[in-house]
């Protein structure tokens, strides 16, 4: 019965919250150097794994493509790993003359993870949250259960060979709501790290517990007539094609002048882009979006053949992306929405002027605070477009989806992207294992003459005041 599928879930996570506190209370005295003992163990584990876990995520959601997907998971252990190798957490981590910062780990987090990156989230999050001296209570997507589950056992081994107490990686193996709402409002989860739909992370932040979620990407790209056209169609197309465009950071749609429109289809062309005809854009407008305005999963990480072919619409088996003109942004407009697939919107606008506007249209109706890329050689423009554009990564020259997880540029490499608070997000930074640490300040107090107290007046002020008194 489900009820009783219920019930052992919520009983499965309390136990696992139950073993990772039990962890916490060992790795709140691990020093720094114990501490990355365990961050390098669970990184060698995700290189070792990489390829298997890609296939076996690949299968098991029928999202992206096996190679693309053992990138993520090579890309989320060593990366990652690189960035955060040096860093301090734990302990006393600088000394500012009075002031003293040292880093308290926060206790149990939880770890929300989407269909969409199964494995490489979960080697992500375990590598910032141990690093940060946290155990992790992974709650998968029912769709992903296997390929998560599977990803958190070998991170967990290779952690505990390293010394690392058990139970400090865990992973609800039966996935329901009722388990989720457990590990999110648990006594003992204090964070909760969510990555996911728009549901599950408002979910997250009205659970009453200290929350980051991220928000729905949906990033425009700007073809400015000063770019090199050619690179910029290329870069759009491989963050476009790239696990067939489940990367949440992924440009959505394509901007351009009227007075470059021309080229630009062109090239688009000739990199084996399909232009859909309105007929044709018709048919597929209804199948990228459900009838409650979500998105369709039937499309999310599909070929471009195969979601024209799911729309029937015909087009040759290697077109890269599918691109359809608009006019128009918001909820009703699926093309201007977010699209986990090689699918573009193209709008074409007369000036510069009505391109920021159209940018910023784009991002209200969804993906505000989230990511935005332009192509530009003219500074003076990017500086123009980065001092509005509501975003938290304003990427230049570069393919979105990788540039906005730090792949392609110096951003910190990250799988979890703060939207800031115009996004309804609680930090706008690629998260790392810093946004996880509490930090303790110690402070001296300060000898200066304005606050310094001669002890003879104090003696006369009190001679005064007994004198009154008597």
């Amino acid at each position: 019965m489900e009820f009783d599928k219920d019930l052992r879930s919520r009983q499965e996570t309390r136990e696992l919250i139950e073993c990772a506190h039990c962890a916490y209370e060992e790795l709140k005295h691990f020093d720094q150097s114990r501490i990355d003992r365990i961050v390098e163990a669970i990184a060698q584990a995700g290189v070792k794994n990489a390829a298997m876990l890609g296939t076996l995520a690949c299968e098991e959601t029928g999202f992206g493509n096996a190679e693309d997907k053992a990138e993520k998971n090579r890309f989320a252990s060593e990366r990652v790993y690189e960035a955060i190798r040096d860093m301090k957490t734990v302990g006393i981590l600088r000394k500012n003359g009075k002031v003293w910062d040292i880093g308290v780990s926060v206790g149990v987090i939880a770890g929300i993870v989407p269909s969409t990156n199964p494995t490489s989230t979960v080697i992500y999050k375990a590598l910032i949250a141990l690093k940060a001296g946290s155990p992790i209570v992974f709650s998968p997507h029912p769709g992903a259960v296997k390929c998560t589950l599977k990803t958190a056992q070998l991170l967990s081994e290779a952690a505990c060979s390293a010394g690392c107490p058990k139970g400090a990686i865990g992973c609800i193996s039966t996935p329901t709501m009722d388990a989720v709402n457990e590990l999110m409002h648990h006594r003992h989860t204090r964070l909760i790290l969510a990555t996911g739909g728009g549901n599950m992370v408002r979910a997250a932040y009205s659970s009453g517990k200290p929350a980051i979620g991220v928000g729905a990407g949906n990033g425009p790209a700007y073809i400015h007539k000063s770019a090199n056209i050619e690179q910029a169609v290329r870069d759009i197309i491989r963050s476009k094609t790239f696990d067939n465009g489940t990367i949440c950071a992924s440009e959505q749609s394509v901007i351009l002048e009227d007075c470059c429109a021309d080229k630009v289809r062109e090239e688009f062309k000739r990199q084996k882009a399909y232009f859909l005809n309105s007929e044709e854009a018709g048919r597929l407008s209804g199948l990228l979006l459900r009838a409650d305005g979500s998105m369709n999963p039937k499309v999310v990480g599909k070929t471009a053949y195969e979601v024209a072919r799911l729309a029937g619409v015909a087009v040759p088996q290697d077109t890269s992306v599918l691109i359809a003109h608009e006019t128009e942004a918001g909820p009703t407009r699926p093309y201007s929405r977010e699209k986990l697939c090689p699918v573009l919107a193209l709008f074409v606008e007369r000036n510069e002027d009505t391109i920021l506007k159209r940018a910023i249209e784009v991002l209200l109706g969804e993906g505000a605070g989230h990511t935005f890329s332009i192509h530009a050689t003219d500074e003076s423009v990017i500086e123009r477009f980065a001092l509005q554009i509501p975003v938290s990564r304003f990427l230049v020259n570069t393919p979105s989806s990788l540039g906005g997880v730090g792949y392609s540029t110096e951003l910190f490499p990250a799988l979890t992207l703060g939207c800031g608070a115009v996004g309804g997000s609680s930090s706008s930074n690629n998260i790392g294992p810093l946004d996880l640490v509490n930090i303790r300040r110690v402070a001296w107090g300060t000898d200066t003459k304005q606050n310094r107290f001669d002890a003879s007046l104090i003696d006369a002020l009190a001679e005064e005041i007994l004198k009154k008194l008597r």
